[in-house]
């Protein structure tokens, strides 16, 4: 039976997806509060490079979580249990992989890693700690991308608030533990996060063995079928391809922000926490549109793609507009109660502006970003990263030297907004089948 598109259903999977993926930059805040604390600018800047290297050396198999939502969300359209359940096995070999090659490549990875960033030698030397302990979670967190993206294709994002808050509260309770209480330093932040994130992965498992045992143990007997392993594999390729021009940006303003100095690079690691909260938290309304675009793709039904797709976008552009005048309007009250190093402070201030704008101008792009993924047009949303990159190159060239790092904030900004403007110009065609 077609259910259909309505807001009820569309906060059902987006409200507990804000409240998840707003816990995940949160914890980042946390780590760098914890750390703050020491009022040491080289550690903060360590965990910043720290942290993001490993989050961009993760998120590159974000494919994973994009791909199985789309796939599976569209085969329980379709009404095809069995390949519900193929396609999150299919994923979690695929992670567990890429989590043992990372494993066995780590220090040739980390050597480039930190190869980008022009930090002194001492925050390397920290950072270089850091990702030596985070990376050991690896195969199993990079396993539980494919499960959360079969959780809320399942519309189950109830279970992954759940997952998600609980792995955060531990990080949480971990982090004051081993930095304030046990004083580790840098390496209790990583057995932190790294500790949270085993724990999650084994907790996740369990989810998955109980929601088969409630689906009535279906056959699962296309799981090696060539034909899905293609589909899988093209619309994992584009995905790719897009995630790592997106991890490229983000690499690049660690960078252009680490020829600016060690305090510049402090802040624009603190301003980023508050982009990845108010982007995480959008990205609810984008799974949401996943889910629903993907079930009606399986369904064939024009009508309720359409449906999809609006009804969740204009929740998604409310709450960019209301987030961005909540960080307008405190944002430096937040920020003092972070950091103590008033260089630090004082640096951040001057930049509130350009980040308290991202969730306005980045909502499109990310709800469009939801919409094709749920299609699986995802070779769309490779061109149109490839032409928002170019975008972003040349917005560098022109404003870095000339503003500093008021001109990388801006570069940002563009970025976000030549991602909807392209993936815009591709939209009709998603409506054919």
């Amino acid at each position: 039976m077609t259910q259909q598109i309505t807001n009820k259903r569309i906060l059902k999977i987006a409200l507990p997806m804000v409240i998840s993926n707003a816990t995940i930059p949160i914890l980042g805040a946390t780590d760098t509060g914890v750390i703050g604390q020491l009022g040491d600018p080289g550690l903060l800047a360590s965990v910043g490079v720290g942290a993001i290297t490993i989050s961009v050396i993760y998120w590159i198999f974000g494919f994973l979580r994009m791909g199985t939502t789309g796939l599976v969300a569209q085969a329980r359209g379709s009404g095809d249990q069995s390949e519900v359940f193929s396609s999150l096995i299919r994923g979690v070999l695929i992670g567990f992989s890429a989590g043992i090659t990372l494993l066995l490549l780590q220090i040739p990875l980390f050597w480039l890693a930190l190869n980008l960033f022009q930090a002194l030698p001492e925050v390397e030397a920290q950072a270089q700690t850091y990702l030596e302990i985070r990376i050991w979670s690896a195969p199993l967190s990079i396993s539980n991308f494919a499960v959360l993206g079969w959780l809320i294709a399942l519309e189950k994002t109830g279970h992954v608030l759940f997952l998600q808050v609980l792995m955060n509260c531990l990080n949480i309770i971990l982090d004051l533990i081993f930095v304030l209480y046990l004083g580790w330093g840098i390496e209790g932040v990583a057995f932190a996060s790294l500790i949270a994130e085993l724990s999650g992965a084994f907790l996740a498992v369990i989810i998955v063995i109980k929601l088969y045992r409630k689906s009535g143990y279906p056959i699962i007997s296309n799981l090696f079928s060539k034909l899905q392993w293609n589909k899988l594999f093209i619309t994992n390729v584009n995905i790719l391809i897009r995630s790592i021009l997106l991890e490229v940006v983000i690499l690049s303003y660690v960078f252009f922000g680490s020829t600016l100095g060690t305090i510049t690079l402090a802040t624009n690691h603190i301003l980023l926490q508050f982009v990845h909260i108010s982007s995480y938290s959008l990205d609810g309304f984008a799974f949401s549109a996943e889910t629903l675009v993907g079930s009606a793709y399986g369904q064939k039904s024009q009508s309720q793609i359409r449906a999809a797709a609006i009804k969740s976008t204009l929740w998604a552009v409310f709450c960019a507009i209301f987030m961005t005048l909540l960080l307008l309007t405190f944002g430096e009250k937040v920020i003092g109660m972070m950091v103590r190093d008033e260089a630090v402070l004082h640096s951040a201030q001057k930049y509130l502006f350009w980040m308290a704008i991202t969730p306005v101008t980045g909502v499109l792009s990310f709800m469009l970003d939801g919409i094709f993924i749920g299609a699986t047009k995802t070779q769309l949303m490779r061109k149109a990263m490839i032409q928002s990159f170019a975008v972003y190159v040349l917005s560098v060239v022109v404003f870095l030297p000339t503003l500093g790092n008021h001109g990388l904030w801006i570069c940002i900004n563009i970025f976000f907004i030549a991602r909807a403007i392209f993936l815009l110009r591709y939209y009709p065609t998603l409506e054919h089948f």
